[in-house]
């Protein structure tokens, strides 16, 4: 916590009338909701163009392999094959690209709600309900916090397409060879055990530092509605300058912990991935010198293994997922003040809860 000479108005007028956590969480994700509903058809184009990309790529190992093993044995139809792999290649990257501009524009417009439905909120609340956070504060979570927040939708529809892989690459490994299938999966424990952990510590984590962030926000915008009277008084500005600052190495310290998580989780990620494909190589180098498999099933195993050992793109999804949760809240907090009796309805569904008004 901050020395008590180092706190502000703001500080003072922001405590005591927060919103209990859970009411918070439930809130955000009531917004979180509304925010997916605006959007609902580009969210669900988001969703089928990841699908189908992701389907994409799990035929191209399976079409690479049997290509490789026409082509081995020379046979006439081959060519034909081999433009099946670039159809199917082509396919992938041109699905990609479409998820990534619905992708965007998705997200502008949740993040356009989300500030529209909090600025009406703070407009149409009565000043004392107003003053519970420092301008600074509001600013703050309505701008990089909603930002943040309305990328959640489309972070939950590349997650779950980000599990069609990993889950379809096991399968595809069983149906090519048993063995080469078992000796992956006993390397799946680890991963899930990693998954779990990097969500956990990256929600704790994030949720501190834009509680920070926050505080540091409503300080400087609260000198800066006095920088004339600082000015004036002379050594009232080094006070001031170091009130704002006393809380960066906090800052600084969790942003550092923010990154020691996520590099943490990808050097582990890395060691064991790893791990998990040579010893599929070896075991599949085995079955086929039995001839249980052949060259292009050897080549195809390996691709699936990769495919499924790709822990990258789901932490990636989760990660987008948990920070975009903490900023919801952030941003709920504005969304749960009380409208004022004489405020005019913001939307159709006056009377209804703030994040019900998407229009």
């Amino acid at each position: 916590m901050s020395p008590p000479d180092a706190a502000g108005p703001a500080d003072a007028a922001a405590g005591p009338a927060q919103e209990p956590e859970p009411a918070l969480a439930r809130g955000a994700d009531r917004a979180l909701v509304a925010a997916a509903r605006h959007s609902a058809g580009r969210t669900a184009a988001v969703l089928g163009c990841t699908l189908a990309a992701a389907a994409a790529a799990l035929a191209e190992p399976a079409v690479l392999g049997r290509t490789l093993d026409l082509l081995l044995r020379a046979d006439p139809s081959g060519p034909a094959w081999t433009l099946l792999c670039a159809a199917v290649i082509a396919a992938e990257v041109a699905l990609d690209a479409a998820a990534a501009r619905l992708t965007g524009e998705v997200d502008g417009r949740s993040t356009a709600l989300l500030r529209r439905l909090g600025l009406a909120r703070l407009l149409g609340t009565a000043p004392h309900h107003a003053a519970r956070h420092a301008p600074g504060e509001s600013a703050a979570r309505l701008t990089a916090h909603a930002a943040e927040a309305g990328k959640v939708p489309t972070a939950v529809a590349h997650g779950v397409a980000a599990l069609l892989p990993p889950l379809g690459a096991v399968a595809a490994l069983f149906l090519i060879d048993p063995w080469t299938a078992l000796t992956f999966l006993l390397g799946l424990p680890l991963l899930v055990l990693l998954l779990r952990a990097f969500t956990r510590d990256t929600l704790t984590s994030v949720s501190r530092y834009q509680q920070v962030q926050l505080a540091t926000a409503g300080r400087l915008v609260e000198a800066l509605a006095g920088a004339r009277t600082i000015a004036a008084a002379g050594t009232a500005a080094d006070r001031e300058r170091a009130r704002i600052l006393a809380r960066l190495p906090e800052l600084g310290a969790e942003g550092r912990r923010m990154w020691q998580v996520y590099g943490g989780t990808t050097a582990r990620s890395s060691a064991l991935m790893p791990m998990l494909l040579y010893a599929v190589l070896a075991v599949g180098g085995i079955r086929l010198s039995a001839g249980a498999i052949g060259v292009g099933e050897l080549l195809a195993a390996l691709r699936y293994a990769g495919l499924a050992a790709g822990v990258g793109a789901v932490t990636g999804a989760l990660a987008g997922v948990v920070r975009g949760r903490a900023a919801a809240r952030r941003t709920a907090a504005v969304l749960a003040l009380p409208r004022s009796a004489t405020a005019a309805p913001t939307c159709r569904t006056a009377g209804r809860a703030p994040w019900s008004c998407v229009t």
